[in-house]
């Protein structure tokens, strides 16, 4: 297997916007390299727009602020990219660009971010890389932090004497390649939500489970029970997994694959007015599409958690809620990200 990888030299500041910005051309998820300057010997094995390195990149290595995103998309043999692209309900269809095509639309996002935010260089490069053992070799990034007061430690690290002392909860969480761990900032401002708002009696419902971090956390803070829905068949083991590293019982936690934008049937299932949270931490242009139907799963006086939402589309994000009726409550920022807490009245 194949795969190309388009490399966007860029500024430390920007990386989370821009990855943001790439998402709505089916680019998902980015590969990070902070003040790691574009080699000669990369250079020669790529067809590149970047302009020649300056005198202290190439004498020095070192190049500080400077960032790097590597995005990377399964190539086939007929040299064609297949991306995953939402519709106007919110459903992810498949469809397939040439390189070129792909390089040009990002191109056209980073003008875009150009015209209002610095960014850099923005420059694009490509090249093609060999397969990669993608489910390990992430784990070397991946260790212990914390939120807040809660430890996040993946199975292949230990707690130490100070992480006990410090850790009022421990999470233990092994996401696979395709999950979240909790480090992401609409993560964190989703927990704040939950820890705030969850009671004995909560039952919770929770959009884009991924890895069932939100869901697991809100059971450890005391909720009654959870029910997580995704679109990724491979969530449904990546829960199972994470339910069983935290000692949550079966059944505690329901999981279910379907859109519960516009499937009748996973509507149905999930249930009417029967909860009182619900929390999406999506992407802003599936949040919009989605509030007005989450309204008929909310129970009166239920809580929206939304998190996902890049500075620049909080307000489309924040007319949704408007427009569905909903109280806005409380808004919160952690650096370029937002997540937007409203009532069901």
């Amino acid at each position: 297997m194949k795969w190309m990888r388009f490399r966007v030299r860029t500024n430390e500041e920007s990386e989370d916007i821009i990855i943001s910005y790439l998402e709505d051309i089916g680019l998902e998820g980015a590969q990070i390299e902070d003040n790691a300057p574009l080699s000669a010997a990369d250079k020669e094995q790529m067809f590149i727009d970047a302009p020649e390195l300056e005198p202290d990149e190439k004498d020095t290595g070192i190049d500080s602020g400077v960032a790097y995103l590597n995005f990377f998309l399964e190539i086939d043999d007929e040299n064609m990219l297949t991306v995953e692209l939402p519709d106007e309900n919110g459903e992810y269809v498949q469809e397939k660009r040439t390189p070129e095509q792909m390089q040009a639309a990002i191109r056209e996002k980073l003008d875009e971010l150009k015209s209002f935010s610095d960014i850099g260089d923005g420059t694009i490069s490509v090249d093609v890389t060999e397969d990669i053992d993608w489910i390990n070799n992430w784990k070397q990034y991946f260790h212990k932090f914390y939120i807040d007061d809660i430890l996040v430690i993946p199975s292949w690290e230990k707690e130490t004497e100070d992480d006990k002392d410090k850790a009022e909860m421990v999470l233990h969480i092994d996401p696979g390649t395709a999950f979240g761990t909790g480090m992401h900032e609409t993560t964190q401002l989703c927990i704040r939500m939950l820890k705030k708002y969850v009671t004995s009696e909560t039952e919770l419902l929770d959009v884009g489970t991924g890895s069932g971090v939100l869901s697991i956390l809100a059971l450890m803070f005391g909720a009654k029970h959870a029910v997580g829905t995704d679109l990724d068949k491979c969530a449904v083991p990546a829960v199972k997994e994470n339910m069983e590293n935290n000692g949550i019982a079966a059944d505690k936690f329901d999981m279910m694959i379907g859109n519960i934008i516009d499937d009748k049937a996973v509507q149905d299932t999930v249930g009417y007015d029967k909860y009182d949270i619900v929390v999406a931490n999506i992407l802003a242009n599936v949040l919009v599409p989605l509030t007005p139907v989450i309204l008929n799963q909310l129970k009166k006086g239920g809580i929206y958690i939304t998190s996902g939402i890049i500075n620049t589309k909080e307000e489309e994000v924040k007319k949704a809620h408007l427009d569905a009726g909903l109280e806005i409550l409380e808004i919160h920022h952690q650096g370029d990200w937002v997540s937007i807490t409203s009532r069901k009245n």
